[in-house]
């Protein structure tokens, strides 16, 4: 099964853009035809080998062609039966969510391009082109999504169970697990002067003069903006509702008409200016220019010497690092006790390798229960100093229930998970209609999708 799950992955992440590629041009593309049919959707030709140039492209080959091209179509055939059963369950997705995730996918793959213009240059095809193309792909997409999602949404685990699966695991393949940090800090964000302000804001009101004149919007956010985000696709920031954006932000922006331009708008990002891009139902797409106001040496410093003075309070154990966390720190980390969260396990337990690197270069020279000195640390424009605290570091070990509880328990849902939709596939396998045709029934399959009479 693994390897059916990664080409799934492969997939999901690399296919997307399968209907739209033009690597070869039509005399040269290969003969279209149906070469499977799961329930009402049909799989051709060119679904495999588009989708094959994609992982080839990307240098994911593992084995010969025949046999990759036949675990990209068994993948197919997985997805093809989500989809029928999603519509079978009349599972719905809206225009406006497949359009506000297609425009979430074109803003990723806009900036892995680079700019529209060569991700336009990639295709052959003009952005409208391609989102017209991938309207469909994407519905599909999410249909199938919500019906994985549905089959295992109820499937949890127990204790016993946790025991009962690390125990079967035999003992030489008992996973090691690397030395693991938790790293807690105590953040001081220096405030910002009314002067630093004003400078900020006087700059966007010449903005906003230069654009009544007559001066592109997108063009100043391109040279100006420092959205790092959005500013390479001229401010724009694709379509989105309300409780996607800051307050303040939506309160300003949802007002505008289409080519209307905002007053100077706070947020705790900084200061923008918002020009309307059209608006749909309920969601709508704009252009911001974001400026950031910077904060004076004098308050910077004054963070700093505030946290050297926090350092000398835990030093001297007239407060734990917890409490001085809950006075001092200005972060949300607070709310986790001041502990850094690793966001692929969702504890705050990181491998060395998933620390960044300026922290690790910090913490690596502390021992267990020492704090650092104050670190000036520059973060989406914004400056501020912290102190980093080394609450644990492990030794690499063979994984035990006792240390790694957490990350056990975490494997073997993902295992029962894993045995519930392979449950499934076996029973809706046996109740849909399946046609198999061509070359493509002698693939060697993980499962049994060419029925015997």
């Amino acid at each position: 099964m693994k390897v059916f799950c990664k080409i799934c992955i492969l997939i999901t992440l690399l296919g997307i853009f399968a209907s739209t590629s033009n690597a070869q041009s039509k005399k040269d593309s290969i003969i279209d035809g149906i070469v499977a049919i799961v329930g009402g959707n049909v799989i051709l030709i060119s679904d495999i080998e588009n989708q094959y140039m994609q992982v080839r492209s990307q240098g994911n080959i593992a084995g010969t062609a025949p046999k990759v091209k036949c675990q990209i179509f068994e993948s197919l055939l997985f997805q093809k039966l989500l989809l029928h059963e999603a519509q079978v369950d009349s599972l719905k997705v809206t225009d406006d969510q497949v359009e506000m995730e297609m425009d979430r996918r074109m803003r990723y793959f806009i900036s892995q391009a680079g700019t529209p213009e060569r991700l336009e240059e990639h295709f052959g095809k003009t952005l409208l082109e391609i989102k017209n193309e991938l309207r469909e792909v994407i519905r599909e997409s999410m249909l199938t999504d919500q019906e994985q999602q549905k089959i295992a949404k109820d499937v949890t685990i127990t204790p016993a169970e946790v025991k009962a699966f690390f125990r079967k695991i035999p003992k030489d393949s008992i996973p090691l697990v690397n030395s693991e940090l938790e790293i807690g800090m105590i953040v001081r964000q220096p405030s910002i002067g009314d002067e630093e302000k004003q400078a900020v804001k006087d700059k966007l009101k010449g903005f906003k003069d230069r654009i009544a004149k007559g001066d592109d919007f997108s063009t100043l956010a391109v040279l100006y903006s420092e959205d790092p985000g959005s500013s390479k696709q001229g401010g724009e920031l694709g379509m989105f509702k309300r409780g996607e954006m800051r307050p303040e932000f939506e309160a300003s922006a949802f007002k505008l008409k289409p080519g209307e331009v905002s007053d100077i708008v706070e947020t705790e990002d900084g200061f923008h200016l918002i020009q309307m891009v059209e608006r749909r139902g309920e969601y709508i797409n704009v252009r911001h220019i974001l400026l950031q106001p910077k904060v004076s040496p004098t308050n910077l410093n004054k963070a700093k010497l505030s946290l050297d003075s926090v350092a000398v309070q835990i030093d001297k154990k007239q407060l734990t690092f917890e409490q001085a966390v809950i006075k001092y720190s200005d972060d949300p980390t607070k709310n986790s006790g001041g502990m850094m969260i690793n966001q692929l396990s969702g504890n705050s337990k990181f491998e060395a390798s998933q620390v960044d690197a300026k922290i690790f270069f910090v913490i690596d020279k502390l021992k267990v229960g020492d704090l650092s000195a104050p670190v000036l640390n520059t973060e989406r424009g914004k400056q501020n100093y912290r102190i980093y605290f080394l609450k644990a570091r492990t030794n690499p070990h063979k994984a035990n229930l006792e240390e790694d509880y957490a990350r056990i328990q975490q494997i073997a849902l993902e295992k029962k998970k894993m045995d519930v939709i392979n449950e499934w596939i076996d029973t809706k396998m046996r109740a849909t209609y399946i046609s198999i045709l061509g070359d493509y029934r002698d693939c060697t399959f993980q499962r049994k999708w060419i029925k015997t009479k």
